[in-house]
């Protein structure tokens, strides 16, 4: 059965005065419809705009994007009309993605009638649907996003995401600008959708905890490029990559007599303008030499367990 998403090799250069920035660079992964794909790494390694890439909100440098085994990476205005219902997003922060002038009926509606086929009386009855799914109260359907907390906020989100019906979803760090009470109602949310509608999430995120909880596998990046990709579970059990570990080190452990020995990452970050093509993080991996400077290959480790590291085997 093939796979629902399929990245080949995609990559995204923006022009800066002193050069190319490699944002994404050489990506590669497929995503089967009902799993999750959790997506990791610093700020600024090229998470938020891989996932923009994909949906087309970024145009593709070079590489190829497979939806449903069709070939989406150009598209025509036709095919891009129908992928905005297939292929939707939920934005970082819920209150910049709202129109502050805009109820949250008008808020969930407005895709519905962008697309057009149904009646107001059809629109209305579909926006208080979508409302109940979500969690969110009927008294707030004439509210404006001012007069709402963050998580209800981040409710209209998702169901203006789920209005048009979609097969895949982009979580652009959903739950990064909420509470931790709050997080865990909108992660249990997604999960409960995503069982129920069979959704493919690719989830964005710099929380290594919360990515762990939600996803079937875990993709990490480093200035562009990915240099892990595993099964979630496998992935904290077996690290192999030096950046992936100094990542897993900096989780905190709820326990005052359990101590976590640190990885701190000493030297300076590769520039992703024009880099070379060797290891991006051989500047601060303590584990460098030479043969780092070569171009790194991914590497199959482990049954869907892949590493961009040539001395990853020797590694404890």
């Amino acid at each position: 059965m093939a796979a629902l998403l399929e990245v080949r090799d995609l990559k995204k250069y923006f022009k800066t005065g002193g050069g190319m920035l490699h944002a994404v660079d050489g990506v590669s992964f497929s995503l089967d419809q009902g799993k999750t794909l959790g997506v990791v790494g610093e700020s600024g390694c090229g998470k938020s705009t891989l996932g923009r890439t994909i949906l087309h909100l970024c145009d593709v440098t070079s590489g190829q994007i497979f939806f449903e085994g069709e070939d989406i990476t150009y598209p025509t205005r036709k095919q891009l009309h129908r992928l905005r219902e297939n292929m939707q997003i939920i934005f970082q922060d819920p209150f910049s993605s709202l129109n502050p002038r805009m109820s949250v009926s008008e808020a969930i509606m407005e895709p519905l009638i962008l697309r057009g086929g149904m009646t107001k009386a059809d629109m209305l009855a579909e926006t208080r649907r979508l409302m109940d799914t979500v969690g969110l109260a009927a008294r707030f359907e004439n509210a404006y996003p001012h007069e709402l907390d963050g998580g209800r906020r981040q409710r209209i989100g998702i169901a203006r995401a789920l209005s048009l019906k979609p097969k895949f979803i982009v979580c652009d760090e959903p739950v990064s600008a909420l509470d931790v009470s709050i997080q865990a109602q909108i992660i249990n949310l997604m999960l409960d959708l995503q069982e129920e509608r069979g959704l493919a999430y690719m989830f964005v995120t710099h929380d290594l905890s919360v990515v762990k909880y939600i996803s079937d596998d875990i993709m990490v990046m480093y200035l562009g490029q990915m240099v892990e990709k595993a099964p979630a579970d496998e992935l904290f059990n077996d690290t192999r990559h030096p950046y992936t570990k100094a990542l897993l080190s900096a989780i905190p452990i709820p326990n005052i007599h359990n101590k976590k020995k640190r990885i701190l990452l000493q030297g300076e970050i590769t520039s992703p303008i024009n880099p070379k093509p060797g290891c991006r993080f051989m500047a601060r991996c303590r584990y460098a030499s030479p043969e780092c400077a070569e171009p790194q290959v991914l590497e199959e480790y482990a049954p869907n367990h892949y590493v961009a590291c040539w001395k990853h085997k020797s590694i404890s």
